[in-house]
Parts: structure tokens; sequence; C-alpha cells
């Protein structure tokens, strides 16, 4: 994972969006898709987008998939930024 992929990930506002729902906890994918007015074939384009980018790790389950957030890859982000400041 490069910030390259992380930041191309980051640019699109529905994986944006779809990252905010993963701060609440591990979700499914059929969680997710029902959160957007979008097929589960594009959602799933998007969730593969941020597990190429390392920004989310997925666990399969029985016939689920279930997506969560990699806070070590958005907290080298996060400190990324803050070398702004200092």
């Amino acid at each position: 994972m490069g910030f390259q992929e992380s930041f191309k990930a980051l640019s699109d506002p529905t994986r944006r969006e779809i990252l905010q729902l993963l701060k609440g906890g591990r979700m499914s994918a059929g969680e997710i898709v029902e959160h957007f007015d979008m097929t589960g074939a594009t959602i799933s384009h998007h969730l593969s987008i941020l597990r190429d980018a390392g920004l989310v790790d997925d666990q399969k389950a029985g016939k689920y998939i279930y997506y969560e957030l990699n806070l070590s890859v958005v907290e080298e982000i996060m400190s990324w930024f803050a070398g702004f400041t200092s």
C-alpha cells in the first residue's frame, strides 16, 4: 500500500462515505449496499478499491463478507498530514 493508492481511493465521495459508515464498526457488504442507491456490483467495486488501497480489511464468514476500517493505514495517513502543522 502506498499513499498514491490511498489518495486515489479517497478521491471518490462514495468511497469516503463507505469509510464513514465503517467508523461505526464492521459491516457486511449487504449492509453497506443498503445505504446507497447503487447496485451491489458497484459497491463491491468501491470496496475492492478501498481494500486494495489498504484502507479496509475484509473477512469472509460463511456466505458473507465483512468489512472494517484498517486503522493502521488511516493513522499513517493522518500522521503524514499532521506533519504539515508542525
